[in-house]
């Protein structure tokens, strides 16, 4: 049986509570439940916001690449990932993805195969907007590129 996979981009509020409970309550034959949530920091005080610039309908395809990827690699029943666009305010959540399966090592890889894919392959681009009024594009971090190095 094929996973069932939710792929959104959007520019509002991520519910993450709501995500999961739908997800709960939706398939009784799952073990496992593994989720990450990714918030916009401050930067230590000096961001008011980031933007994340996307390209519509190549990020949607690429994410739903990523997850079926992950999804037939880790025999995943269902994945849900959900990122934002748009200014994003410190404490905001950018990126959710929850993956379900039998057994808990396949939701951990699954979710964690999920992001290192998403920090270096989506097409999203990052913008910091500073207290001062100045703002910076964010460079990729070789951090990044060892983690997806993981699951070659």
């Amino acid at each position: 049986m094929a996973a069932l996979i939710k792929v959104a981009v959007q520019s509002g509020v991520i519910d993450t509570q709501g995500q999961t409970a739908d997800l709960e309550k939706s398939n009784l034959n799952i073990g496992a439940m593994a989720s990450f949530t990714g918030f916009c920091r401050d930067e230590g005080g000096v961001l008011t916001a980031l933007e994340l610039e996307h390209y519509p309908g190549m990020a949607e395809a690429k994410l739903h690449e990523i997850a079926n990827e992950a999804a037939m690699r880790f025999s995943l029943d269902t994945l849900t990932l959900v990122h934002r666009f748009g200014k994003v305010t410190p404490g905001e959540v950018i990126v959710f993805v929850t993956a379900l399966s039998r057994h808990r090592d396949a939701a951990f890889d699954g979710a964690r195969f999920v992001m290192d894919y998403l920090k270096t392959d989506a097409p999203f681009w990052k913008k910091e907007h500073r207290k001062d009024g100045t703002t910076n594009w964010v460079s990729a971090k070789d951090a990044d590129d060892s983690a997806k190095a993981r699951w070659r």
